[in-house]
Formats: C-alpha cells, sequence, structure tokens
C-alpha cells in the first residue's frame, strides 16, 4: 500500500549512500535521509508547537545521489515529493511491526540557514547566453495561390 506524500522537514542525521551491484549495467544508487516531518501550530504569542510531526525514512534512488551525498546535510530543512510505502517487518521477538518510509521522487533543499549556492560550471550561464541572439531575417516571399478544385 502507498499514497503520495508532500512533506516539508529537517533531516536528523548524516545521509547514508549505498551502490547496488546490477552485473555488468550501472549499479542502483540509493541515498536514504532520515527526515523529521513537523506539524507546526502558531501559538497566540507568536511562537509555534509543534503537533504530530513524525520521524520517517526517505529514500532516494537516482544516478546522481553519489554526489548529492555531500549536499544533504544534518539539520537541512527539506521538501520531500513522493509516495509514503507501509513496510511490515517482524521484531526479534516474532512481533509483527511496521514502519512508514517515502519513497522520494524529489527532494529539495529550503533556502532556511543556507549561506551560499555554488553551481558548477555547466549550469552558469555567461554574459553572451544572456544577450539576445539576433533574428535571421528572410525575404518576402508571393502568397501561394490556393489550389482550385475540377
Amino acid at each position: 500500500m502507498s499514497t503520495h506524500f508532500i512533506g516539508e522537514g529537517n533531516i536528523g542525521s548524516a545521509p547514508e549512500y549505498r551502490e547496488f551491484p546490477s552485473g555488468n549495467d550501472e549499479p542502483s544508487r540509493l541515498l536514504r535521509l532520515n527526515v523529521y516531518f513537523d506539524n507546526p501550530i502558531p501559538k497566540k504569542d507568536g511562537t509555534f508547537e509543534d503537533r504530530g510531526g513524525f520521524w520517517a525514512p526517505v529514500e532516494l534512488w537516482h544516478k546522481d545521489t553519489e554526489r548529492w551525498q555531500a549536499l544533504y546535510q544534518k539539520g537541512m530543512r527539506v521538501l520531500v515529493v513522493g509516495r509514503m510505502e507501509r513496510e511490515p517487518w517482524t521484531d526479534n521477538e516474532d512481533q509483527p511491526r511496521e514502519t512508514w518510509q517515502i519513497n522520494a521522487r524529489s527532494v529539495g533543499i529550503l533556502p532556511f540557514r543556507i549561506e551560499s549556492v555554488t553551481l558548477s560550471p555547466r549550469h552558469q550561464e555567461t554574459a553572451q547566453d544572456t544577450q539576445p541572439k539576433p533574428q535571421a531575417t528572410q525575404e518576402p516571399t508571393a502568397p501561394k495561390e490556393p489550389k482550385r478544385r475540377k
């Protein structure tokens, strides 16, 4: 069972990166984040009270997760979009348990407590890229006559 999920929360620990070999193909890559999704309710004095927040493991499967593991940090505020899935399991005393995890489609970094952002060179625009490109000029052509039926 799964359901669509969108939530804001804070990363609670360092990201965990894993790679799973897949024969001669490129390996599957997983980045696992432990995120606390809070529910801040405003109080009359202007502060917030957290009601009903929860911890959930967030799994992000993508070919670039190896590079992203250094990007995501403990305490960072993120927006997670994906599917929430129920994972049943059995504990050491053979009692049935369940965990809800999020299979993320995307994990966006929210700009709280971020001091700077540096883009890689291939993503930065140069001054030449921002200038308008001249349009090609064409000579006007005579309008075509419509085809006549016989």
